[in-house]
């Protein structure tokens, strides 16, 4: 099938994408940087020295690495875990959710375009499903962008490539995509319950920025631990995945799961919303 065709009969896909390409060609173009960057110093400066020779950092840096377990940033895996965990990371994301997510629903009522949408032969459903698609789409491009990164700089560095299973810098891939999922369920269901794009680029930031606190909350802080699990990022833990080489199936379900709830529940929203009001 080309992409002419594709296009023909996925045109609200196409059309979304192609209204945010200079935003998502510069989004790749920062993922990749910054994911070379961290893959540059940890293949140059081991991070026993960065942290201090003979230190174990507190466990609540777990968090900035990316893991629930045993996996220290003062370690291989744990360095590159940060670098999937990173708030530089986590806003690039959000970025991609907020902004396609505002554009699902939300801007075409704010701007008053969703009733002249609606003359048009495109079903409420057809409206969510092609902007869902888009969203999926860049947030699963910019998690390939980064994933790739880091598996050609543990290819090329025989440290990186002693310290991280085969396998493990993927597995870290897909849980970051399945992250993202999670966060745009609920995001879009904001979005087809809203009237400004406002409320949902602050939804998008409120979901990353309160769930990544309160993970770290949990972590530092041993009365808060039980509080770990309503945060999505005790669920995505890239630097276990690198240390162990395997995906954390029962933490993919739950993101998986979170998100899949939060989109059926934007189609149901926007079936029974008076779109004039």
């Amino acid at each position: 099938m080309s992409p002419a065709t594709v296009s023909r009969r996925l045109p609200l896909v196409w059309l979304a994408l192609h209204r945010r390409r200079r935003m998502l060609l510069s989004l790749l173009l920062g993922v990749v940087v910054f994911e070379a960057l961290i893959v540059l110093i940890a293949g140059t400066v081991p991070p026993t020295d960065l942290f201090g020779a003979g230190r174990t950092p507190p466990g609540a840096f777990k968090a900035f690495s990316g893991s629930n377990g045993a996996v220290s940033i003062a370690s291989y895996p744990g360095l590159l875990g940060a670098g999937l965990t990173h708030p530089f990371w986590i806003a690039m994301q959000l970025t991609v959710i907020g902004s396609l997510g505002a554009a699902a629903v939300a801007a075409d009522v704010e701007s008053g375009t969703v009733e002249l949408l609606m003359t048009r032969p495109v079903s409420r459903r057809r409206l969510l499903a092609e902007r869902a698609g888009a969203l999926v789409a860049a947030s699963v491009l910019l998690n390939a962008a980064a994933t790739l990164t880091v598996a050609l700089g543990v290819a090329f560095s025989p440290d990186l490539r002693a310290a991280v299973p085969e396998g493990g810098v993927f597995a870290a891939g897909l849980l970051g995509c399945a992250l993202a999922f999670c966060l745009t369920g609920p995001v879009l269901a904001v979005s087809a319950l809203s009237r400004r794009r406002a409320h949902v680029v602050g939804a998008a930031v409120a979901f990353g920025a309160v769930g990544f606190a309160l993970n770290f909350v949990a972590l530092a802080w041993s009365p808060a631990a039980p509080l770990r699990y309503l945060s999505p990022f005790h669920y995505y833990t890239p630097g276990d995945a690198l240390a162990h080489g395997n995906v954390p199936w029962l933490s993919l379900a739950v993101l998986t799961g979170v998100g899949l709830l939060g989109l059926l529940a934007a189609f149901r929203i926007l079936e029974h919303r008076d779109l004039a009001i």
